[in-house]
């Protein structure tokens, strides 16, 4: 695809020039970790949930704290993580409306 077809819009971040969806993609929004709002460098590893983008140590569950990885199941429940141990109850009982819950499925596997 030429560059035209992208638009007139690129990103830089560690010598790397971006179209506006791989920098969103790779770095989220901001370039800012979701948790803790500070810079993720481009050389580093992240997670990713609904849009968001995450350093390794920051993405963790909301109750406990411990850290998801590849492979941990997980629940994205309005803007907060959490691992299968600590889900909300309303989610284990089916009442997904009462906590505004994103659409994401109780088995979704971390990124």
């Amino acid at each position: 695809m030429p560059w035209t077809a992208t638009g007139t819009s690129c990103y830089t971040k560690s010598g790397m020039i971006l179209c506006r969806n791989d920098y969103i993609r790779l770095f989220g929004n901001s370039g800012a970790c979701s948790a803790c709002g500070q810079s993720i460098p481009a050389s580093e590893l992240v997670m990713r949930a609904q849009g968001n983008v995450y350093h390794l140590k920051c993405f963790t569950c909301s109750t406990c704290r411990n850290r998801l990885v590849p492979g941990d199941r997980f629940h994205y429940i309005n803007g907060s993580l959490f691992c299968e141990h600590d889900r909300p109850t309303a989610l284990i009982n089916g009442h997904l409306n009462s906590l505004q819950s994103n659409p994401l499925l109780p088995d979704q596997k971390v990124c």
